[in-house]
């Protein structure tokens, strides 16, 4: 097989390859792997990544595919906030439009949140009802996250059993009834359990209190909600997650950070080895305060959208290492929910559908930043596997699945909402001009057809 390709370790990088020809053959001048962008041939067997060698090797199989000189293969994103809804709220999403848009924007892996499904995701019988409506129609593999609500920590350890790969928690009014907030002695409570058998708690750093006393978001003025969701209240509830999290030994999850005020302690956590993690979103990293309309309430979201200064910090908070991961937190709703005729931010529901665009999304910034697309993939597809226990996903490697997307980074596009696969047509991004186009998306080596669902339901330690 020529010159075989060494791993860090030294070993080659082919595994029982010999004599034998493989499912899929991919071959190109740019391959994203943990050497960089290289030219490479992949080989992949029964769904995983079985061989990488050197461009010229000629490795033979069933399916070949040569990638042209405008593209790049990159691993499979990884999506670990994403709300499908399903079963319960499906007309606000559901796993078969999620799932394609996913796809199409070369996500192939994704974790659903606990809510706003109903029933939530709070017991094993709640997550066999969401198991059953994903089964048969998801086109990328889809985890699940458990919940942690007053009252179900007895349920804790029969979900971690059950396979979902940690728990969710609100401080404050999650915005649905059935996902009520947990008071944070009561987190402390189940990070102490969940210790036990070395779970992850996921948390919605926004302070209840504080918002209660802050202005009321009622009204079209974007400046008026941004008050009513101030800084404030995430600092003191990130600080509070740090030290229940410090006295329990727990680890904790910062979900989508958009707080700069909070990088500092966040900083200072991780360097007394408290084991916290932490991701924010696009819609932190490419929009801005200033220039969001008055009754754009496609724009809302908690926490919110915040100043353009306040984003810059985002950006060296994320190139610092301090925010590990880039995720969607995609959140549609129905367009009447969004309370489009009147604007009201103080009504509308908040959450960016986002999960078709978020590479677009980041690549188009990040190309202005003179950030590399390796930089990217790392904050959107290692690291959020890694974060989640996906072992196996998040790189092009020896032995992962091989889960990839044909990536065109000099394409652009222009987002028309109506082409998404999203269920519901509205987004803050819409008439944006993006960079970088997904081509095509390879799920465990199968390509994504879009017409015929292939994706996996994975589990805690076995994905």
């Amino acid at each position: 097989m020529g010159n075989i390709e060494l791993t860090k370790a030294g070993t080659p990088a082919t595994e029982n390859t010999a004599g034998t020809d493989f499912d899929l053959v991919i071959r190109g001048e740019r391959i994203l792997t943990g050497a960089g962008t290289v030219a490479r041939e992949i080989g992949i067997r029964d769904g995983k990544i079985v061989a990488i060698e050197p461009l010229g090797n000629n490795l033979s199989g069933a399916q070949l595919i040569e990638l042209s000189a405008e593209e790049v293969l990159i691993p499979g994103l990884v999506d670990t906030h994403v709300h499908v809804n399903e079963p319960g709220r499906t007309e606000w999403e559901g796993f078969e439009s999620a799932t394609k848009a996913a796809a199409a924007g070369g996500v192939t892996t994704i974790v659903d949140m606990p809510l706003n499904s109903i029933p939530p995701t709070v017991n094993v019988e709640a997550l066999e009802l969401k198991q059953d409506a994903a089964r048969p129609k998801a086109f990328v593999d889809v985890g699940f996250w458990g919940g942690a609500i007053p009252g179900n920590k007895k349920d804790l350890r029969e979900l971690h059993d059950a396979g979902v790969f940690g728990f969710k928690c609100f401080l404050l009014h999650s915005g649905v009834e059935e996902f009520p907030y947990l008071e944070p002695d009561e987190m402390e409570e189940d990070m102490t359990e969940i210790v036990s058998f070395n779970s992850m708690m996921l948390v919605h750093a926004e302070d209840s209190r504080a918002i209660d006393r802050a202005p009321n978001a009622e009204g079209d003025h974007y400046d008026r909600f941004l008050a009513s969701r101030p800084r404030g209240a995430e600092n003191v509830a990130v600080a509070e997650v740090i030290e229940r999290a410090r006295w329990t030994g727990a680890r904790a999850h910062i979900l989508h950070l958009s707080s700069s005020d909070a990088l500092p302690m966040i900083e200072s956590a991780k360097r007394d080895g408290v084991k916290l993690t932490v991701e924010t979103c696009p819609h932190y990293l490419t929009l801005l305060a200033e220039e969001i309309p008055n009754g754009a309430t496609a724009f809302k979201c908690c926490p919110p959208i915040r100043e353009a200064s306040n984003r810059e910090l985002l950006w060296k908070g994320l190139q610092d290492g301090i925010i590990d991961s880039i995720v969607s937190d995609h959140s549609p709703s129905t367009l009447d929910l969004k309370d489009i005729e009147n604007g009201d931010f103080g009504v509308a529901w908040g959450g960016v559908a986002s999960l078709q665009l978020g590479l677009a999304l980041i690549w188009t910034e990040a190309k202005r930043r003179d950030i590399t697309l390796e930089t990217v993939l790392g904050w959107m597809s290692a690291r959020p596997a890694e974060i989640a226990g996906l072992s196996h996903k998040g790189a092009i490697a020896l032995g992962n699945d091989a889960d990839f997307a044909f990536f065109g980074p000099e394409d652009s596009f222009v987002v028309d909402v109506d082409k998404l696969h999203h269920k519901n047509p509205i987004s803050p991004y819409q008439g944006k001009v993006l960079a970088g186009k997904v081509r095509r998306t390879f799920v465990r080596g199968t390509e994504v057809d879009f017409k015929t669902p292939h994706g996996n339901l994975i589990r805690r330690g076995e994905a």
